[in-house]
């Protein structure tokens, strides 16, 4: 028979009460009283968190968006056909996260992270909420540093800066998102990290987006995040705001992003959709009264941070779309407002073959100059008030039958800077080489030349310069300045060419 001594019990007795741990799993559970059209309404979850992420049957996710006394509306994530009145739904805890770091770079992902390239796993292993406020602006500095879109129209007349919302606004079909494009592919040899968020487009848009983008080896710094037409109203009212989650990642690592909403016209839409099946009252256009602040807390979070914070940047590039030319509907002029200028293109100069088609009248930068190069300010200063008169002369030269030397000056002029200015999609170009053109324009070397011979004099002429002058392209390109000696050498090598290539011409 054993004997056990009451100390040896004792002490046995206090170690294993030490090593107790009573774990206790707590949830707050409810249950489905309504389910349909993507919205389910649960009674019972109390404690609740806006923007939570409840779990239903069949592992389809929630978000709690409308909190009311008795209930709580829940916007699916997924179909959930299945989902039944009487099941259970459970609070999560977790506000709505997507996966963010440099592995997302290079992939097509949903809103919530996971693949849809068929590449296998993401691997990130950082989430981050997607929907957080935005910096203050104690934490900001001004927008000075410029972010070159590779388009000669835009980087001379609408510069676009780091941490600058800059809206592209259009009809559908006018080239809104091959502006898109090009900037990102401009930014291959640069520090910059690209988001293109893809809202309501077809999935085969996507690819082929995906597919440009990798044949001119864009693809390796962007990621695109995708809630395409099939998927669900909540998906596509998520996806701005992940996206924009990951350019954050970026700039508050001292980095800089560039993230494009393409577009923000059915992110509204999408939002309208929630809204009135959540019977929320409808307002203007049946929108519901918060769809400013929807835009304006997504866009404010585009900063260029102070150096304190690592001096990152993220800048927005929303796109809206317009029906039949008319930018003063709800939502366009909703976003006009919180941005820091617009991109007007208009059909008419795109049917008339001007690529990009941008109305230089009804666009505009609002952090203007401060975002050029000294090299670039010096040449296109006056390019916006040429082009501006060149409009007003050519609409009254409709109705008059004789024209004074000074006016048909002006529009020779100004239909040349118009063909100058015409681009090749997917062919952005250097800084230097759409100085030298424009110096070239503005500065009435053109004026002589024929119309027909203006496009490809341009390329010719940079490949010259290049060639046969490199020493003032290598001035250029260290001071991104233009002095008065390189203007000097500038003008005779253009001359030069000139006299060369009309030569050749009438051969």
């Amino acid at each position: 028979m054993l004997s056990h001594r009451p100390d040896e019990v004792t002490e046995v007795m206090r170690r294993e009460l030490e090593r107790f741990r009573a774990e206790i799993d707590t949830a707050t559970v409810g249950t489905v009283i309504e389910v349909g059209d993507g919205i389910a309404r649960v009674y019972g979850l109390d404690s609740v968190m806006a923007s939570e992420l409840v779990e239903f049957p069949g592992n389809v996710m929630g978000i709690a968006l409308d909190l009311q006394e008795d209930n709580v509306g829940c916007v699916l994530l997924d179909p959930g056909e299945h989902i039944k009145e009487g099941d259970q739904a459970r609070c999560t805890g977790r506000i709505l996260s997507t996966y963010v770091g440099p592995e997302v770079f290079g992939r097509v992902v949903d809103p919530l992270g996971k693949p849809l390239d068929g590449k296998g796993p993401v691997g990130a292993k950082k989430q981050r909420v997607i929907d957080v406020k935005a910096p203050g602006v104690i934490h900001r500095q001004p927008v000075r540093e410029p972010l070159h879109t590779g388009l000669k129209a835009l980087d001379s007349m609408i510069p676009i800066g780091r941490g600058q919302r800059e809206l592209i606004i259009g009809d559908r079909q006018t080239g809104k998102t091959a502006i898109a494009i090009d900037t990102i592919i401009n930014q291959r040899d640069t520090d910059v990290f690209c988001i293109y968020v893809a809202i309501g487009q077809k999935m085969s848009s996507v690819r082929r987006i995906a597919a440009v983008l990798e044949k001119y080896g864009a693809m390796d710094y962007t990621c695109i995040v995708a809630a395409t037409a099939s998927d669900t109203a909540a998906m596509q009212y998520i996806a701005p705001y992940a996206g924009c989650a990951i350019g954050e990642e970026v700039r508050d690592a001292g980095g800089h992003a560039l993230v494009v909403y393409d577009d923000l016209s059915k992110h509204a839409q999408a939002y309208r959709q929630m809204s009135l099946l959540l019977r929320r009252p409808p307002g203007r256009e049946a929108y519901p009264g918060d769809i400013f602040n929807l835009h304006s807390r997504l866009l404010e979070r585009a900063a260029k941070l102070s150096d304190e914070l690592g001096g990152g940047s993220l800048t927005a590039l929303p796109i809206v779309e317009t029906q039949e030319g008319d930018y003063s509907a709800y939502i366009p002029t909703n976003v006009i407002s919180i941005t820091d200028g617009q991109i007007y293109l208009e059909p008419d100069l795109f049917f008339q073959g001007q690529r990009p088609a941008v109305n230089v009248g009804l666009s505009v930068s609002r952090v203007g100059s401060a975002a050029q190069t000294k090299l670039m300010r010096a040449v296109a200063k006056s390019l916006r008030l040429d082009l501006s008169s060149y409009r007003e002369y050519a609409a009254f030269a409709q109705f008059a039958a004789d024209l004074d030397a000074q006016t048909q000056a002006i529009l020779a002029r100004g239909e040349r800077m118009m063909h100058v200015l015409r681009q090749g999609q997917y062919e952005p170009m250097p800084v230097v080489d759409q100085v030298i053109v424009i110096f070239a324009g503005v500065r009435g070397h053109l004026d002589t030349l024929p119309l027909a011979h203006v496009r490809p004099f341009c390329p010719a002429l940079i490949k010259y310069v290049r060639e046969r002058h490199p020493d003032i392209v290598r001035e250029m390109e260290t001071t991104l300045e233009l002095s008065d000696a390189t203007a000097g050498k500038l003008a005779a090598a253009i001359e030069e060419f000139k006299e060369h290539w009309v030569r050749e011409q009438s051969q």
